[in-house]
């Protein structure tokens, strides 16, 4: 069972880390608990409080992302167009993450639950005596609805 962060996890490891529980800080990370599972760049966290009426700053946006992603609660991802994006990180850190599957026409990104590579993992640890603490795969394509729209 996947563990989901709650604003008590994110006080007590803002804590631990001498950093303080800001409404800024508990606003951002209530975006990503309200949307699970939704990778989010800060312009879309950012809009997403424009259209909430809020007056927290895009700097202000950036800098919590990147605390929360030090923090271990948000994960951080680059899908190789140049913008970070952000997801609550509900992993446990000694199972591997979820993979991606990213639509290279409209920027869908659906997540894919399987890991496949366990067994390769373990023959390149056997035969490497490298020790791999995780691994990310992102699979770049066209997903259904933009094939069906050609």
């Amino acid at each position: 069972m996947p563990k989901m962060f709650t604003m008590d996890d994110l006080r007590i490891k803002l804590q631990e880390r001498q950093h303080k529980m800001t409404p800024q800080r508990q606003t951002v990370l209530q975006i990503f608990l309200d949307r699970p599972g939704k990778h989010l760049s800060a312009e879309d966290v950012h809009g997403l409080l424009r259209d909430e009426h809020s007056e927290i700053g895009l700097a202000t946006v950036y800098r919590s992302l990147e605390l929360l992603s030090d923090l271990g609660i948000l994960q951080k991802m680059e899908f190789g167009d140049g913008c970070s994006r952000y997801e609550v990180n509900t992993t446990d850190p000694s199972q591997h993450h979820h993979h991606h599957l990213i639509c290279t026409s409209c920027g869908k990104v659906l997540e894919f639950e399987d890991d496949l590579l366990d067994d390769l993992e373990h023959d390149i640890m056997e035969k490497s005596q490298f020790k791999i603490h995780d691994h990310q795969v992102k699979f770049f394509g066209i997903c259904k609805e933009c094939q069906e729209k050609k």
